[in-house]
């Protein structure tokens, strides 16, 4: 018996003298490489595999490259290649079992070519059952491939990774050609009687399978360098499978195919995770093969249907609560080893078949047995094992469904109604292919986590879904109905998630009208009963409430909810109602997140539903009070320990600030703030044909009104007097330790507080606590050294600013507009975008006042004219900043452009000659004019020029003009909106004299060009408003005839204008204020001499006859005319607008000796004077 030293040695030499011999041979003898080979290699294959083991795996590697690219080279000579390459494969998968095999970079390239050639040839004879056999060596050199990547992956370089994809898609591609013209004998049925006559792992499914399985692999090693050649054939080789398996709309449930399935979905899910490309031609046809797999392992079971366990009836959230009872206390019971657990399994499956009626509920509860792998052991029963199979299948399909969601959110829109129920799926009926129904109904745990992250991510990525919401039936019920079943703390997270979307997706309007109340009750009876047995409950309490939170947030308050809220507070069970469930939660301090989502639920009634926080003042009163005692401002950190009874806790910033924003909303509620975001005159726009086109702005800064019962609710005496009462309770005890917080956060929210007050209860608290006001937001603005605070002070100065008392001191403005102009220069944007806001503020409002009282004259400090210097001069230089800050500054100037009496405009006589107030250019005020702008002469006199103490201003008026030019030119919508607001007050100012002023013509120019071309409906209804204001004919300048023909082919022209969609819904006022504006400056027409304006009259005569016609019929017929209903003042009014622009058309045709044009107009007048009195026909 030899020893092993000398067995081995006997095996190494048998192996080079084989070996030897075959390259001797091959290049001298005249034998065929096939009988060559089987001459000298495969006779001897066992030994040479024997051998293997003992040789250096480096010699190995070179002799077997050898003998395969000796076999491929015979493949064009041999008859029966075929079998050479089988015995060669096999030789070569053996030795791999015995040597780790090692290939250089030089050689893998040919290694992976030499198996290309030898598979392609060996799949292309697949078309005849006999060669069935020859599938296995496909496989084996695919087994190969995989020993020698397993071995050297972390050695592989891009490019041999790249060669590699290349080589299996081959495979992919070549296994297709034998799958699709034979699949009525191979794979219609999985296996075939033909393919069981070999073992099952030589189909063509198991190829793929491995190929798959090792293009992952390659993917998963290029990662970013994944060609994009390559995707696109990757992507290419899927679709063809994709398409096959969608044509066939049948999918083989054994344990082979699972297999290939999931190897298959795997592959997809790394291609298109990182997309190279558009998928967007993809996407439809994958979703139709994905679908497939979400009931993949139940043909031969009904998918479970939780709903059946109520015999039919659709189960609603109270019965599904309240028959989860027993299962629940069953779900808490201690941990079971998983062969415990498939005993117990077995035993309630024999108890199901003698009671069939429970059967269905004890499947269903039996869900967590199969929810993960980790539940089952290696040698646990082959059912098991295929259900756990079956369920990876599933959770890869639904993985590429989010996949391909994210990798193009557009073309997968178009999929939502294949996805998502259209129909209530609580409702027992066949199963639908839905991503719904998977998360309800499949008993897998982890198909139900892929399901609910997959709808989490197509709710999230897609921008506008409420239209794809509102068609779906009730969606959130089903997942409340989830929600109160499950256990499982990552899935009940998930699906909070999915309610969050839901909630604030759904556009409740248009929804039933009890939907939303619906909702608030589950979510109420969620919380209270909350999770008491899980060691996540406190994140799943926040997800709750945060969901609460959202749906007392929608942007239309729902009636039904007022009604249960206040039905809440007025009978017994105010004890029980969300506000006092909310409350209690806001004072968890050991639970910051509970407490901040609480607060912010608080925030949300108080926004919505003002009228309830009357009642429950005092509790957050007390809450906010608690929060401010337990965190010491003195502390530094941001973080203070609270002790509580028997537990200790941590208050962050975000609590405190939290709770004070609560404190802001509760007292804008109480009070009754209606916000000042848009403090703009819109008297500008009265006119009798456009009092009802004026639109009700939303603030979103105040409380959510009842427009029919903000009167009764907000102006009554009590509630008044309830509003000082607050606000004096928060000076007093709230706000003198927030406004000291070392938090920059809590100070800014404090400091908010301020911008909610009103001018009522402001005027009404004691001059201490308006001084303290006062000074808190100047000392916030001015001293605070945190972008944030100085922010928020300066929204509180403009809206403290507006209110009337405060216009009247000269004082407090100064300190006002020292702070504003401190911030203006801020390198922030967003300080200086609250900054000129406030600046804007400060300006209208001193305008305002001095309107209201013409005859008031300042008598202290506001005299100065340094304060209109220092707001002029601000605005000017905020005019050049961006949009958003432009926009602030253009509508300053517009108040100051209307109060600044240009005294060099002025002829002598017109000037006035006191020099007192603030917007009168004093004698002696030359901080506020440049010596040099005296040297231009706009129309005074050469005594004025050499008078000492005139002052002309054209620069300065350049300036102005140039920086409203500029904006309309340069600025986005909202600036050139504002901008010819300004305008509008620039036109009103009487110091002007337009006709001599160059740059008028520009500014009508512009107007028109935006009343022509604006995308934007509001900004040409501003323009349109703006062009009626001068009052006479001198007021356009030189641009008179430019605007009345503007203005007519504006309005012939405008039902033309199909572009404007989104503006449509302003395409009524738009009309209505062009009528108005047409008619004003029609009236005017008749003042001037311009005879190229009078031949345009003359050729638009026949247009605008009809244009009245119209006009007259839709003011009314006698009746109204004559009415004495309550719109006869407003049918008055423009029955003389009316009148008055036919007259001055009247008089233009006549002094153009256009009698008959004259006459049919008289005819216009003569035809309503049954209906219109004598005197307004013959005027007045």
């Amino acid at each position: 018996m030899a020893t092993p030293s000398s067995s081995s040695s006997s095996s190494v030499r048998s192996w080079r003298t084989a070996f030897l011999t075959l390259r001797d041979e091959s290049t001298s003898s005249s034998t065929s490489i096939s009988q060559l080979l089987y001459n000298t290699i495969f006779p001897h294959s066992d030994s040479l595999i024997a051998a293997a083991r003992y040789l250096p795996p480096p010699e190995v590697s070179s002799d077997l490259l050898f003998l395969l690219e000796l076999a491929t080279s015979a493949a064009d000579s041999a008859q029966d290649i075929a079998l050479t390459f089988a015995d060669t494969i096999h030789l070569i998968h053996g030795i791999s079992y015995q040597v780790s095999l090692e290939f250089s970079s030089s050689s893998w390239n040919p290694l992976l070519r030499y198996f290309g050639d030898v598979t392609q040839i060996l799949l292309g004879k697949l078309n005849f059952p006999e060669n069935y056999a020859l599938i296995r060596p496909v496989l084996e050199s695919l087994e190969i491939v995989r020993h020698v990547v397993s071995i050297q992956q972390r050695k592989f370089l891009p490019a041999e990774d790249i060669q590699l994809s290349k080589f299996l898609l081959s495979v992919i591609a070549g296994s297709q050609s034998a799958i699709f013209p034979s699949s009525n004998s191979i794979i219609g049925h999985g296996c075939t009687a033909e393919v069981k006559s070999v073992p099952k792992c030589n189909s063509l499914w198991d190829v793929q399978a491995v190929a798959f399985d090792l293009l992952s692999q390659a993917i998963t090693s290029l990662g970013s360098y994944f060609p994009v050649d390559v995707w696109k054939s990757t992507i290419q080789v899927i679709r063809k499978l994709m398409d096959f398996l969608a044509s066939t709309n049948v999918l083989v449930e054994d344990k082979m195919m699972s297999r290939y399935y999931l190897s298959l979905l795997r592959c997809l899910h790394l291609v298109i995770a990182e997309p190279k490309c558009s998928l967007s031609d993809h996407v439809s046809a994958f979703v139709a093969a994905l679908r497939m797999f979400f009931a993949y392992g139940f043909s031969n079971r009904p998918l479970l249907a939780c709903s059946v366990g109520n015999q039919g009836k659709e189960p609603s959230l109270t019965s599904t609560k309240s028959s989860l009872e027993d299962p629940k206390k069953e779900n808490y019971s201690p941990y079971r080893p998983p062969h415990m657990r498939r005993r117990e399994n077995l035993t309630k499956k024999q108890a199901s078949v003698q009671n069939p009626q429970s059967s269905m509920a004890v499947e269903y509860l039996n869900c967590d047995s199969i929810s993960s792998d980790s539940d089952h052991d290696s040698d646990g029963p082959g059912r098991d094992a295929d259900i756990i199979q079956n369920g990876k299948v599933r959770v890869a399909a639904i993985l590429c469904i989010q996949d391909l969601c994210q990798a193009d959110p557009k073309a997968f829109t178009s999929q939502w109604t294949l996805l998502l129920p259209t129909r209530d799926v609580l409702l027992p009926r066949k199963f639908d292919a839905t991503l719904m129904t998977c998360l309800l109904f499949d008993p897998s745990l982890k198909v139900q986590i892929a399901s609910a992250a997959a709808l989490v991510v197509m709710l999230d990525r897609t921008t506008s879904i409420s239209l794809q919401i509102a068609e779906y039936r009730d969606p959130a019920k089903c997942v409340l109905y989830l929600i109160q079943r499950s256990t499982h703390g990552r899935l009940l997270t998930i699906l909070f998630k999915i309610l969050l979307h839901l909630i604030s997706s759904t556009p409740y309007p248009r929804m039933p009208e009890e939907l939303l109340l619906n909702m608030v009750k589950a979510l109420q009876a969620t919380i209270e009963e909350g999770f008491p047995f899980r060691s996540d409950q406190t994140d799943l309490l926040a997800a709750a409430i945060g969901c609460l939170n959202v749906a007392l947030s929608t942007s239309q308050s729902s009636p039904y909810v007022k009604e249960m809220l206040s039905k809440q507070i007025s009978t017994a069970q105010k004890g029980n109602s969300v506000l006092v469930l909310l409350l209690q939660y806001s004072e968890q301090l050991t639970n910051p997140t509970i407490c901040i989502e609480a607060l912010q639920a608080l925030k949300a009634v108080s926004h919505n539903y003002p009228h309830i926080m009357f009642a429950f003042w005092e509790q957050v009163s007390s809450v906010v009070s608690n929060f401010l005692h337990e965190a010491a401002p003195e502390v530094s950190t941001g973080q203070w320990r609270v002790h509580s009874r028997n537990s200790v806790g941590i208050i962050g910033e975000k609590v405190i600030t939290a709770a004070v924003k609560v404190l802001d909303e509760c007292l804008r509620a109480i009070s009754g703030f209606k916000g000042t975001e848009d403090l703009l005159d819109d008297n500008l726009l009265d006119s009798p044909f456009t009092l009802d086109c004026i639109r009700m702005k939303k603030v979103s800064s105040a409380p959510s009104y009842e427009l029919k019962n903000l009167d009764e609710t907000i102006d009554s005496p009590e509630d008044v007097c309830a509003g000082i009462k607050q606000w004096c309770e928060v000076i007093e005890k709230h706000l003198p330790r927030s406004l000291v917080h070392t938090s920059a956060m809590v100070r800014a929210a404090s400091v908010t507080c301020f911008a909610g007050i009103t001018s009522s209860v402001f005027s009404s608290l004691s001059k201490e606590k308006e001084d303290y006001i006062l000074s808190s937001v100047v000392n916030a603005a001015v001293h605070d050294e945190v972008p944030s605070v100085r922010s928020a002070a300066c929204r509180a100065i403009g809206v403290i600013s507006c209110f009337p008392q405060v216009s009247q001191s000269a004082e407090i403005l100064d300190k006002f507009i020292h702070a504003v102009e401190i911030n203006t220069c801020d390198s922030l944007v967003s300080v200086r975008v609250t900054a000129s806001w406030a600046l804007a503020n400060i300006c209208e409002s001193i305008r305002r006042f001095f309107e209201d009282s013409p005859s008031r004259q300042p008598t202290d400090s506001i005299e100065r004219s340094h304060i209109l210097t220092l707001l002029t001069e601000s605005s000017l230089r905020l005019a050049n900043d961006g949009d958003k800050i432009k926009s602030n500054a253009v509508r300053a100037l517009g108040n100051l452009s209307r109060l600044i009496k240009f005294s060099c405009l002025l002829s002598p006589c017109e000037r006035p000659r006191s020099n007192s107030g603030l917007y009168s250019v004093a004698n002696n005020s030359e901080d506020l004019f440049s010596k040099d702008d005296s040297k231009v002469n706009l129309g005074c006199t050469s005594k004025n020029l050499s008078d000492k103490n005139s002052f002309y201003s054209s620069s300065f008026l350049e300036r102005i003009v140039q920086a409203f030019i500029s904006g309309i030119t340069t600025g986005n919508v909202k600036v050139q909106w504002n901008v010819c607001h300004a305008l509008s007050n620039l036109f009103l100012n009487e110091t002007l004299r337009l006709q001599d002023i160059d740059r008028v013509s520009s500014l009508f120019n512009i107007l028109l060009l935006l009343l022509r071309d604006s995308s934007n409906f509001k900004v040409r209804i501003q323009a349109a408003a703006a062009l009626s204001v001068p009052a006479s004919v001198y007021g356009y300048g030189k641009s008179f005839p430019d605007v009345v023909q503007g203005l007519e082919h504006t309005i012939e022209n405008l039902e033309s204008n199909h572009n404007l969609a989104p503006s449509f819904k302003y395409k009524v006022a738009l009309e209505k204020q062009l009528i108005s504006t047409m008619l004003h400056v029609l009236s005017l027409a008749a003042s001037t001499d311009h005879q190229p304006l009078k031949d345009f009259l003359v050729k638009k005569a026949t247009f605008l006859e009809e244009w009245f016609k119209t006009l007259c019929s839709s003011v009314g017929e006698r009746s109204n005319w004559r009415g004495d209903s309550e719109d006869n003042s407003t049918n008055n009014q423009k029955r003389e607008m009316i009148l008055k622009a036919l007259r001055s058309l009247i008089e233009v045709y006549t002094s153009s000796n256009q009698s008959a044009i004259s006459q049919r107009f008289e005819n216009l007048i003569c035809s309503r004077r049954d209906a219109i009195p004598s005197d307004e026909i013959n005027g007045k």
